[in-house]
């Protein structure tokens, strides 16, 4: 069974939401679950804006479809746990010595064009561990960048061009938007996905052609006619409530 079937489950019903009935309440912080994606960003040679976030995308799918996070695995426990609650996303930059430790705890890194980042097993915020929690991500961001016309074997995932994001802030977006992928796609599309490594492209799309592609309100009919889905967001960070921050397309 797919780790990811609650958001299947879950995925019409958010987007259909009003906006202000996205605001969720905090829980306590004892109940608090996040998945730290952690981004190596070294001061000497930065990586690039695009291919950074399609590491930190195809990172959070790549865990929660790892054999380890499969039922019996050593990871299922905390991957359900959290899946099955409210998909929240911690990033985090690291460089030199830093970066070498979060090497050390669970998780998945990917590498795209040079660019990595790592995302960790997820679990309840208050027993991050020390290493990972003192690791911040305010106040960083990296420029703007061309990276040409998208591949078209792999999954597209769009940004908002009318909403700025902070490079952490996307980069759990485009998770969010590969994990929604991932849980509404068959089995044979996922092992297809599988065999390349769960890639994917990141870019930003006109005015025009975001709105022409955006669900609207039939997010069901969207994925079943198009294979676009989208990604709403809570409004804890950077955002208003109920902001839809990236639309995904399946190739």
């Amino acid at each position: 069974m797919n780790v990811l079937a609650p958001l299947a489950a879950r995925y019409a019903y958010w987007l259909g939401l009003p906006a202000e009935d996205t605001a969720l309440p905090e829980a306590s912080p004892e109940e608090i679950r996040a998945m730290p994606i952690v981004m190596r960003l070294e001061k000497a040679e930065p990586p690039g804006r695009t291919p950074l976030l399609e590491a930190a995308a195809t990172a959070a799918v790549a865990l929660c479809l790892d054999e380890r996070a499969r039922p019996g695995g050593e990871w299922h426990d905390a991957v359900h746990a959290w899946v099955s609650g409210h998909i929240r996303k911690v990033a985090r930059r690291a460089r030199g010595a830093h970066w070498q430790a979060a090497q050390e705890f669970p998780g998945v890194t990917v590498t795209v064009d040079g660019a990595q980042a790592r995302a960790l097993v997820p679990g309840r915020v208050v027993e991050v561990p020390k290493e990972i929690a003192r690791l911040q991500i305010s106040g960083s961001d990296l420029p703007s960048d061309d990276p040409g016309p998208a591949p078209e074997d792999r999954p597209l995932l769009l940004l908002n061009p009318e909403v700025q994001m902070t490079v952490g802030k996307a980069a759990a977006q485009v998770g969010h938007g590969t994990m929604i992928l991932a849980a509404l796609l068959g089995p044979e599309q996922l092992a297809a996905w599988a065999e390349m490594g769960y890639a994917c492209a990141v870019r930003t799309p006109t005015i025009d052609e975001w709105k022409q592609l955006h669900p609207g309100d039939d997010p069901a009919g969207a994925w079943h006619s198009r294979r676009v889905i989208a990604v709403r967001d809570a409004g804890f960070t950077e955002v208003d409530p109920g902001t839809v921050t990236v639309l995904a397309r399946w190739p």
